[in-house]
């Protein structure tokens, strides 16, 4: 026993207003009670009027809340409600079979009240008002607002993802912050579940209104039986007591189930405004003063048909008129607001300004008409999430945010043709489908697909646009099969980091360099500008991203450039000295693990004859480079088929010289340094470059 006592102890810590954590559990045992243990005729008056109460509580609060997430608590409430009053039946049940031939007041006095007083004391007048009562909340209210909770869970399902995509836009695009989005996609996933629950819950109030019908059958044929067999009452005497008490007991029931019901309804079927339900329909049903006057011509012609009730007829006429009198001269007595005065301006006389000089966006997309909604929030667009998911994965592996990419319809565009621009200057465009998917042959694909045949934009693959329905037996033949939006995310993520030298510009670096002052201030404070200019450390880290070094390791730069900075400020030289502090990091990128490294080589006489060359001060001999290039190809090529990163390692002091050499034929060609590679990382030359 005092274990269970402390077990039910409040802890000491809980707060004043933290005892509304017990109420729910509290609640169901005290349902499970009456379930089980007899009550006397007084305590069911409480429960009964309790009952009563919190209905009348329940709908007062659906009426007055402005959206419908100020009650989301409504179908928990509702199912405890339901449970409350089947609870009551049962208890009431037991004490009508019980004690019900000792009189009306067996069950308690408002039962009897319900039995006798509202119905006259006729059990027949009483079993048709009960059945009425049943019909209208089973048949109309909650049939009528569990098929609204069951569309409008449909519906708020269906546009769940065009919310996110429209937060995400206003995210991407700066209008709200992080907080802001949070709330916003939590209030989403709270309305699907609300509406979810709605539409369940409602079979709550289906199922206790057959249940009244049955327990109304049961008790008077339970009644019966006991009053004749058991207590020797004569069968008209027991059928009159026991249907009474009975008749009692279900509108007692029904009453408050009716007024739940209606506050089911009046949550499912109001429109979110800042007004409750009673101003909604106060302003909007009597808005208009020509409605009053038409519906009071309409009266006034009914009140004069002999044989009309006229004086009823003819008074509503003169209210309806009275009424439309007053919100007219309302509506003349409130203030206009002035109305603004447009000047017409004189083409001519309007001198040119700075504000007509319009800046190129660093990053932007031109669509043609059919991919708008690809692009369009309001019609669940899916390409701006995917161009905001790209640019956070783009800053957390390169190490800078790129620009906000700036997307317009162009017109003059073919309808499915989009093309990308950096700084007004297309370098990119391909051609999309909404509703079809691009099957690109990775090269290892069987068969042929029907569809328009294309060239996949990124990566230069061969490629059929499919309909949807060829999509699984594409991927059985091999084929990768992607959708329109995907295509296009994936060419402007290629060209974003094929471009990453150009989109990180001064401002970008400045951005970059205060991102580190907050988190490493000791490390700044003395660098920029005092050792290394704000110009040198945005040359040496674009060299480092034409060369597909991330810059995320700012520390190590800013370190190893305060270190050599003093006595080195050529930025190409200080670009070698990085490279070579951040090996590990290169290794890493183009070797995970630790297993064996598998590069292209030079050939040792081709490697001292580059040393000659690169001491001599010249440039490479045309007969030289044309065979370095031929060989580096082919050598590529074995790469790929091999599977192996396409790098070549060379000399420390080769890797500039060759770097900048094969760059622009082999963009692909990634040149590393023999000490820029890990020490601890056994080598393997795959294929050797000059062995000829």
């Amino acid at each position: 026993m005092a274990n269970l006592v402390a077990m039910l102890r409040l802890p000491a810590n809980m707060k004043a207003g933290q005892w509304q954590v017990l109420a729910g559990p509290v609640l169901i045992m005290l349902i499970l009670s009456m379930m089980v243990l007899p009550l006397p005729a007084f305590v069911l008056d409480l429960l009964f009027t309790f009952n009563i109460a919190l209905s009348v509580m329940v709908l007062l609060v659906a009426m007055f809340t402005q959206r419908t997430l100020e009650f989301a608590a409504f179908p928990t409430i509702l199912l405890f409600t339901t449970l409350l009053r089947l609870a009551l039946n049962v208890a009431s049940t037991r004490i009508i079979l019980m004690e019900g031939h000792t009189g009306a007041a067996a069950a308690g006095k408002v039962v009897e009240a319900f039995g006798h007083f509202l119905v006259g004391g006729n059990f027949a007048i009483g079993i048709v008002v009960f059945i009425i009562l049943v019909i209208i909340n089973f048949m109309v209210i909650t049939k009528g607002a569990g098929r609204i909770a069951e569309v409008g869970a449909r519906f708020v399902l269906d546009g769940m993802p065009g919310k996110q995509m429209a937060i995400d836009a206003d995210l991407n695009a700066g209008l709200i912050g992080e907080d802001e989005a949070k709330r916003r996609r939590s209030e989403v996933t709270q309305e699907a579940d609300f509406y979810g629950s709605m539409d369940g819950a409602s079979k709550f109030v289906r199922g206790d209104a057959v249940a009244g019908l049955l327990i109304m059958a049961i008790n008077i044929i339970g009644g019966l039986l006991v009053g004749v067999v058991q207590h020797g009452m004569p069968v008209g005497n027991a059928a009159e007591s026991y249907t009474l008490l009975t008749i009692g007991d279900g509108l007692v029931a029904q009453i408050p189930s009716l007024v739940i019901s209606t506050a089911a309804g009046v949550i499912v079927t109001r429109v979110s405004t800042e007004q409750d339900v009673g101003e909604q329909m106060v302003t909007q049903l009597f808005a208009n003063p020509r409605v009053m006057l038409l519906c009071a011509g309409v009266l006034g012609l009914l009140g004069m048909v002999p044989g009309m009730p006229n004086f009823v007829f003819l008074l509503f006429t003169v209210a309806l008129l009275t009424l439309a009198w007053w919100m007219r001269g309302r509506q003349m007595a409130e203030p206009q607001a002035p109305q603004p005065v447009v000047i017409p301006e004189n083409p001519q006389a309007v001198e040119a300004s700075w504000r007509d000089v319009q800046l190129e966006d660093t990053l932007g997309m031109e669509v043609g008409y059919r991919l708008i909604p690809m692009v369009d929030s309001q019609q669940d667009g899916e390409l701006l999430g995917r161009i905001r998911s790209i640019r956070k994965k783009f800053a957390q592996e390169i190490g800078f945010l790129p620009p906000v990419v700036h997307i317009r319809d162009n017109m003059d565009l073919p309808p499915a043709r989009y093309r990308i621009l950096l700084k007004g200057v297309e370098i990119g465009n391909g051609d999309a489908y909404p509703g079809r998917w691009l099957a690109i042959n990775p090269g290892t694909a069987a068969g042929n697909l029907p569809g328009e045949k294309t060239i996949d934009p990124a990566f230069g693959l061969e490629a059929v646009w499919i309909e949807s329905a060829l999509k699984e037996q594409a991927q059985i033949q091999g084929f990768t099969v992607v959708e329109a939006s995907t295509v296009v995310a994936t060419h402007l993520n290629h060209l974003i980091n094929l471009y990453a030298t150009e989109l990180f510009g001064r401002q970008e670096a400045q951005q970059l360099l205060d991102r580190v002052n907050q988190e490493m201030p000791k490390l700044t404070e003395d660098l920029v500008p005092g050792v290394v200019t704000l110009t040198t450390l945005h040359k040496v880290l674009q060299n480092l991203l034409a060369e597909k070094v991330p810059i995320r390791d700012m520390r190590t730069i800013l370190e190893t450039l305060a270190e050599h900075a003093p006595i080195q400020t050529d930025p190409a030289e200080l670009t070698t000295v990085l490279r070579v502090a951040l090996g590990r990091a290169i290794t890493q990128q183009w070797f995970p693990g630790t297993g064996e490294v598998n590069v292209i080589g030079l050939d040792a006489g081709l490697e001292r004859l580059l040393l000659q060359a690169l001491q001599g001060g010249g440039g490479l001999e045309p007969g030289l480079a044309d065979r370095l290039l031929e060989q580096s190809s082919e050598a590529l090529q074995r790469q790929e088929m091999l599977g192996a990163p396409p790098v070549l390692l060379v000399n420390h002091a080769l890797r500039p010289l060759l770097a900048r050499f094969l760059r622009r034929s082999l963009p692909d060609l990634v040149v590393l340094s023999n000490l820029e590679l890990s020490d601890n990382r056994q080598i393997r030359m795959t294929a050797t470059i000059g062995g000829k």
